[in-house]
């Protein structure tokens, strides 16, 4: 017997290392690219120089040259000397470069100094920001969808990427820690607005951007071609798509910095023409705004159900009268309904499916006010307060009568099917 035991303890323990390796790999491992730091000044970028000069320093500084005024006439700035242009530059950002003993052929980026330059290019109207949207990256290549499971060059390209003078307030999580188990491709696809809610409460973010990045390898080392799609809420809308081809390897970081570029652009206009309004279903019930025309409804509902409750006093009450009359009086009036109260439920949740109904079940028990998720677990038992006009043994009988199994505690229930 005892044989046995240690046997059952040796094949359990192996078990439960075998689980803490997978999460473990999921989780852990080289992942998670920080995202640069957001800052207004003007930048520009993929900006070809190459210039030869007496040795590689003084090339150097006649392709760092270049590189500036090709930058000021990409932003449209009047005629200046070499010298007024220096005084604007913060910084020279080094994409790519090649440094010969008297030549240098790079791949730069220029950022000017806002404050210095804001008086020859204009501040520009301050056009309204988005709410924060939280971005989700997505390589698919060799039939594999990639999110933040491991580091990739579209991942790169937005953390690369400065969003200090775009509209779109992005939130770019660094894919590091339990952003791979959360952020990933499946996630882009799901349609539950609770499950969305706690996901994006996390990142304190009000809806969520998808850039879809579709690279097709023409061969080993050969020509690669992009398909991009901007994709947005949880419904997963398309905004638009396009197209890139870029000669190798080598110059796949260049076209997917334009390929954000371009998908900034997607973005920003849709913000223009109404389309990246926040979802009010992702804040039904939260501390958001309600939409007003969910909001008219609800008060709608209320006033019937206020209505038809009247109405059944009115009949009742005329009821009593007839009864009483030569008699005793009116009946006295019964005492006032009981304020909602606050109970916490802890629900089973083997999986999303078994999530999301167990929710809409409660929602929907006779005499619930409303409830909100406090704590995720799928695979595990999740949490949630609900509002309840009753005692907790009122609570539990119109659970029970929702087919729940309900084990009840102090000011607590458990639930399960």
């Amino acid at each position: 017997m005892s044989a046995r035991w240690i046997v059952a303890t040796l094949i359990a323990l192996g078990l439960l290392g075998g689980a803490y390796a997978i999460v473990l790999a999921q989780v852990g491992g080289e992942r998670g690219i920080a995202p640069t730091a957001s800052s207004s000044d003007i930048e520009v970028r993929n900006i070809k120089v190459d210039e030869r000069g007496d040795d590689a320093e003084d090339a150097r500084s006649k392709a760092w040259r270049d590189a500036q005024r090709q930058a000021w006439k990409r932003v449209n700035g009047p005629p200046i000397s070499d010298g007024q242009l220096s005084s604007m530059v913060s910084a020279i950002v080094i994409q790519r470069e090649r440094v010969g003993p008297k030549r240098y052929i790079a791949t730069l980026g220029v950022i000017f100094d806002r404050q210095r330059a804001g008086r020859y290019l204009g501040r520009g109207s301050q056009a309204r920001a988005s709410a924060p949207m939280l971005l989700i990256p997505v390589t698919a290549s060799a039939g594999t969808y990639t999110a933040f499971e491991q580091r990739n060059p579209w991942q790169q390209a937005w953390a690369d990427f400065n969003p200090g003078t775009s509209r779109i307030d992005y939130v770019r999580p660094s894919g590091a820690g339990s952003d791979s188990l959360v952020l990933n491709f499946g996630q882009t696809g799901r349609r539950s607005r609770a499950w969305w809610r706690n996901t994006l409460d996390q990142y304190s973010a009000a809806d969520v951007l998808t850039a879809i990045a579709r690279l097709e390898h023409q061969y080993p080392g050969g020509p690669i071609s992009g398909t991009f799609v901007a994709r947005y809420g949880p419904n997963n809308t398309v905004l638009e798509s396009f197209r890139l081809e870029s000669e190798g390897p080598d110059a796949l970081p260049d076209m997917l910095g334009e390929a954000v570029e371009r998908m900034d652009g997607i973005f920003e206009e849709a913000l223009t023409a109404g389309k990246l309004r926040p979802d009010p279903t992702l804040s039904f019930g939260g501390s958001g705004q309600v939409d007003p025309a969910i909001a008219r409804l609800v008060e709608i509902g209320r006033a019937i159900r206020a209505r038809d409750a009247a109405a059944r006093r009115a009949a009742e009450g005329g009821e009593d009268t007839q009864g009483s009359e030569g008699g005793e009086g009116t009946q006295p009036a019964g005492p006032p309904a009981a304020a909602p109260s606050s109970f916490t439920v802890q629900f089973a949740t083997p999986d999303a499916g078994s999530f999301d109904t167990a929710i809409s079940s409660v929602r929907a028990a006779p005499g619930v006010g409303g409830l909100s998720v406090t704590s995720t677990a799928i695979g595990g038992t999740s949490v949630m307060s609900v509002r309840f006009t009753g005692s907790i043994d009122q609570l539990a009988a119109a659970l029970r009568a929702r087919g729940f199994n309900v084990v009840q505690g102090a000011n607590a229930l458990a639930i399960s099917r």
